[in-house]
């Protein structure tokens, strides 16, 4: 379950001619979330640098772990961080590289599900820790994320200091899918590519995310 905002259906005009556009920005997975009308401001000069970014193969995601490694704040901390300045149960963090465009700075998004079902975006601040903003949202998944968190003992804190020992930790995420719950953890390493790890809602176990690895080798 990811719960990144996706940016999509920007037309091609405004990426030609620079502009403001409407997006439109979805929460979450692809299905049980409203979407929400986002301004996105798109310059020529930035489409191309866009262009020149997908043909070196450099996209965002691995932007965000080259990033992520530099800074002070880790995902752990960056929970802690957002649950201090909002109680409630941490769902997923983020490190969101932002540096150069128009959204803001580079910061951690952390998700927390408040009481209800009310959910609460943090963003915290990679270098200090400090909270930078955040904002309140409703999800439709609510039920079955409590349903998967329900019996647990390990938090998303917990999972990102677990799996802290194969590299940076990137993103931590709760997967409420199937039977296999658990936390999905990426990380980083020096001259590795970005991995995908399995945190154990009970025992903390961490085991690679063959799954994932396997559909990162059909996409090829």
């Amino acid at each position: 379950m990811k719960r990144n905002i996706v940016i999509a259906a920007v037309t091609a005009a405004a990426l030609i001619g620079g502009g403001t556009a409407t997006a439109l920005a979805v929460s979450g997975d692809s299905e049980g979330t409203a979407p929400r009308a986002a301004d996105m401001k798109v310059t020529g000069a930035q489409a191309q640098d866009d262009d020149r970014d997908d043909v070196d193969g450099q996209d965002d995601d691995r932007d965000d772990s080259a990033a992520s490694g530099s800074a002070k704040v880790t995902a752990a901390d960056a929970i802690a961080a957002a649950l201090k300045h909002t109680p409630g149960t941490a769902v997923s963090a983020d490190y969101d590289d932002q540096d150069g465009d128009d959204r803001g700075p580079a910061a951690w998004e952390v998700d927390v599900l408040g009481s209800g079902s009310t959910w609460h975006s943090v963003r915290i601040d990679p270098a200090n820790g400090k909270v930078l903003g955040s904002h309140t949202e409703r999800e439709d998944d609510t039920a079955e994320v409590r349903a998967a968190l329900k019996g647990s003992s390990v938090t998303a804190q917990e999972a990102a200091k677990a799996a802290a020992g194969k590299g940076t930790v990137t993103s931590v995420d709760l997967d409420d899918d199937g039977r296999d719950k658990g936390w999905d953890v990426e990380t980083h390493a020096a001259g590795k590519a970005e991995q995908d790890w399995t945190v154990d809602l009970t025992t903390g176990k961490v085991t690679a995310d063959t799954a994932d690895d396997a559909d990162d080798s059909n996409d090829d």
